[in-house]
């Protein structure tokens, strides 16, 4: 039984378990089971088919897929995206499973849902938003692909986001407590689909 706790906790403190192979990448997941790949006529797309509540402790988000991406200046991650719930996440900047950032985009506006349609800051503890609350939801409507773009500029702790190429007024905010890190994508207790993923990196942090 303590051998158990004790990998449980391993567990735990490495935030992921499984390995997938998609977008040319490995991403580090909680669990392989909880994710779909397909692989039709040459494209590939990832969904999070089972979504899950944060783990017991701090209320901060965990249902991601994390890449390694080299120490950098400029982030920019784009991809098609499908929120089958209501919301689905980006992560960038990640350190740990307690220190990382996130744009989540939502159905929701943030006026109506704070905690919905913004920038998340996780610093040890729970998650805070960090961007201001005005402006429409980044979906009209759930179901469908959408073209999401990030960009996270390490130096100056700013980051944006566009849908469909329109700029997401509530998902901008700015934080310089991280600079670079891993990426992720996945939802906060929803499910959701990803496809054409594709993260480039510029320049040096300094």
């Amino acid at each position: 039984m303590k051998l158990i706790a004790l990998l449980a906790l391993a567990v735990s403190s490495l935030g992921a378990a499984d390995t997938l192979r998609v977008f040319g990448r490995d991403w580090a997941v909680y669990s392989a089971a909880d994710w779909q790949i397909d692989r039709t006529n040459g494209s590939e797309s990832l969904r999070l088919a089972k979504g899950r509540e944060p783990l017991p402790g701090p209320r901060r988000p965990f249902q991601f897929a994390l890449t390694e991406v080299p120490s950098y200046g400029t982030l920019t991650v784009e991809a098609d995206v499908k929120p089958l719930g209501k919301s689905l996440m980006i992560v960038f900047a990640y350190r740990d499973p307690a220190h990382f950032d996130y744009a989540h985009l939502s159905t929701d506006t943030a006026s109506k849902q704070p905690v919905h349609n913004g920038v998340f800051h996780v610093y040890g503890g729970e998650r805070v938003r960090i961007s201001n609350e005005r402006g429409p939801a980044a979906f009209p409507e759930t179901g469908r692909w959408y073209h999401a773009r990030l960009i996270h500029n390490a130096r100056t702790g700013a980051v944006s986001v566009t849908v469909d190429g329109q700029p997401v007024i509530a998902v901008a905010a700015m934080d310089l407590s991280l600079g670079p890190g891993r990426v992720g994508i996945g939802s906060f207790d929803e499910t959701a689909e990803f496809k054409n993923v594709r993260i480039t990196t510029a320049g040096s942090a300094r």
